[in-house]
């Protein structure tokens, strides 16, 4: 059945919002350009891009709630629904996922009892949200987790498990790099363009971390540490090169060919039933 058109917000917060608005789309040349920051905008008003935020966007740059709907819907990071204080994201992703990120995810999802396959993903104290996140882009940090988009990084089923027994108590949690933690809704404020007016939040950004950098000294030439064998899980990693390790890529000292290689020396593999 057709849905009513959604509900105004009230009056003061429209004037509240319609204020940022235009403040936003001042940055623009052309208004509808502004509407990522406006979806941010409204949901740091509701926790959510709901019918009427998708409303009030609409109106106020021009467009359809058509046009509107089919951004807030293609982009992962506008919610369509209400959910808690603290986004926790576990990365699923290949590299997370062998190191360790599937198992996080489950031992979140029995802990807190929530998550995407369960009724409802967010705690029923309406702090935490669960769900799992296809790329962090955190792989040399794997297994990554993020709240609020903010990194914790190197997790552990245990590691993760203590995280959001400190989102649930209220205590204080520290990003492993970035910005100190902030509410979902905050977040989505700064999100909008608004600047982050707590003391030291900017400073503490950052840059790239130590692991992200090692690919770039390698490309300047510059020393890198030399890498440890990681054996199996339980062994301590050693100092022993692996074999053929010496040469930093295949394109420096090419390696044996696939046994499908037509120059292999064996000859090229038979096809299935051949």
């Amino acid at each position: 059945m057709p849905q009513l058109p959604a509900p105004a917000y009230p009056a003061e917060v429209r004037a509240r919002l319609e204020a940022d608005a235009k403040e936003v789309i001042a940055r623009y040349p052309d208004s509808r350009s502004a509407l990522l920051p406006l979806l941010h905008l409204v949901q740091s008003e509701e926790g959510y891009v709901s019918r009427t935020g998708m409303a009030f966007c609409a109106d106020t740059l021009g467009l359809t709630t058509a046009e509107v709907t089919a951004v807030a819907t293609f982009y992962t990071m506008y919610r369509r629904k209400a959910g808690g204080d603290y986004q926790v994201g576990v990365c699923t992703n290949t590299l997370c996922a062998v190191m360790g990120g599937d198992a996080i995810f489950d031992r979140l999802k029995e802990h807190l009892g929530v998550g995407n396959d369960q009724p409802d993903m967010t705690t029923a104290d309406g702090k935490v949200t669960l769900e799992h996140i296809e790329c962090n882009a955190a792989c040399d940090f794997a297994p990554v987790v993020m709240v609020n988009w903010e990194f914790f990084d190197n997790q552990t089923p245990e590691s993760a498990t203590r995280l959001v027994d400190d989102l649930l108590a209220g205590r204080t949690v520290e990003p492993t790099r970035g910005a100190p933690l902030c509410t979902y809704k905050e977040t989505a404020r700064i999100l909008a363009g608004f600047p982050d007016e707590r003391p030291g939040a900017v400073a503490a950004s950052g840059g790239a971390g130590h692991a992200s950098l090692i690919g770039l000294k390698l490309a300047k030439g510059e020393a890198a540490p030399q890498a440890r064998v990681v054996g199996p899980r339980g062994e301590a990693p050693t100092d022993q090169p692996q074999k053929g390790a010496e040469h930093l890529s295949s394109h420096d000292a090419p390696q044996q060919t696939s046994a499908s290689d037509p120059d292999h020396p064996a000859g090229p593999a038979a096809e299935e039933g051949e």
